[in-house]
């Protein structure tokens, strides 16, 4: 009995799940440098640096997010 409770705690991922997290993490990698900073420093004229800055701390996100998914095999 425990054993079946730990399988369904270790985790069943569903698969819209496992779809949004990739998006979001493609997302993060291709829109995070390059379309965020061009947003923050033209509309909310927020400094170049800091605009970039951001842009980099969500690529690595998106990277981090990835590994993440690849190393939990649920991008193969």
């Amino acid at each position: 009995m425990t054993e079946d409770i730990e399988n369904i705690q270790v985790g069943e991922m569903s698969k819209f799940n496992k779809i949004a997290l990739t998006v979001v993490a493609a997302l993060l990698i291709f829109v995070g440098p390059t379309y965020v900073p061009a947003v923050l420093s033209d509309t909310l004229k927020l400094d170049y640096v800091l605009s970039v800055v951001i842009g980099a701390v969500l690529f690595i996100a998106g990277l981090g997010m990835l590994f993440y998914l690849i190393r939990k095999k649920i991008i193969t």
